[in-house]
């Protein structure tokens, strides 16, 4: 009725945006990719894509189509594996993370997968926990360590040990030692995390109050220009004190006390994964990470 490479086609056609980005992919005309779409369509006796306009969409009966056939071709993906390579993870393994995973427990997590399974290779993306739980569930991804919040419907989370707030100024910023209070933080403009995650939504919320004044609140996507911003008296900043009490982030920075009422919320990571999809290496990953995780912090104690 079809092949595996008109899964592989249609996907191409989905994530290229078209039908000529994917021909450029199989060295085909357009018009060849066009005439096999439609004799799969002919064949299964509906329409896969919406031509009415100028971009390419799937159809309802497209989408549920392509769902059922990547099934399709994990299992025979898995058989290949298990037939092949008994007993031996190989390939490569998309891990998606979130920064802070990157200062924290990565590199100890990727020495021991490494050790541990010498013939897969491992593609790294670094993102929001947003973006990361969207791929997660697109199946752009194999494994992800993010915040519990963005984990996707039908993933497994395996949590990870809380990761503490704290604020944080510039090493020759004259703050006194007395905890400072809202009001006093509120003074000096704010860096942190990017807009939408939880704790630049918590940040804006303690400020909230009619008698505070709102300070000027900047997020970003790197938490390494939030230390740098911090560093170099852009404003006081929020960030995960694991990875400021490592060695390469506590120059040039110090932590600022505060009043209870400006204490933040812990981070909670998760790995998480789709176990009918990748139980074995999710289950890798969660071992080693949950291992680098408890190094992590007996190196820092």
């Amino acid at each position: 009725m079809f092949e595996f490479k008109d899964i592989e086609i249609l996907q191409d056609i989905v994530k290229a945006g078209g039908f000529r980005a994917a021909a450029q992919k199989y060295n085909l005309s357009q018009s060849a990719i066009s005439a096999r779409v439609s004799g799969l369509e002919k064949k299964l006796g509906m329409m896969l894509f919406d031509r009415s306009n100028r971009q390419v969409r799937l159809t309802a009966a497209g989408l549920r189509f392509i769902e059922e056939a990547q099934r399709l071709s994990r299992a025979r993906d898995r058989i290949w594996q298990e037939l092949t390579h008994p007993g031996e993870l190989s390939g490569t393994v998309r891990i998606g993370v979130a920064e802070t995973i990157v200062h924290t427990l990565l590199t100890d997590m990727l020495n021991k997968l490494k050790d541990d399974f010498p013939k897969v290779r491992f593609e790294l993306s670094v993102d929001t926990s947003g973006q990361l739980g969207k791929a997660l569930g697109e199946d752009d991804m194999d494994v992800a360590i993010m915040l519990r919040e963005s984990v996707p419907q039908g993933a497994v989370a395996a949590p990870l040990k809380p990761v503490e707030l704290g604020w944080y100024c510039a090493e020759d910023m004259a703050l006194g030692d007395k905890p400072l209070s809202l009001r006093d933080l509120a003074e000096h403009a704010i860096v942190t995390f990017p807009k939408g995650t939880p704790p630049f939504r918590e940040v804006e919320s303690i400020f909230a109050a009619p008698d505070i004044s709102q300070p000027a609140l900047h997020g970003s996507a790197s938490l390494s220009t939030v230390k740098h911003l911090v560093a170099g008296n852009f404003g006081i900043g929020v960030l995960p004190t694991l990875m400021v009490n490592n060695s390469e982030w506590d120059e040039h920075i110090k932590p600022i006390p505060v009043l209870p009422e400006a204490s933040l919320t812990a981070l909670h990571f998760v790995i998480a994964y789709y176990p009918e999809r990748n139980r074995e290496i999710g289950a890798a990953i969660q071992e080693a990470a949950k291992l680098s995780d408890q190094n992590d912090r007996k190196k820092r104690s």
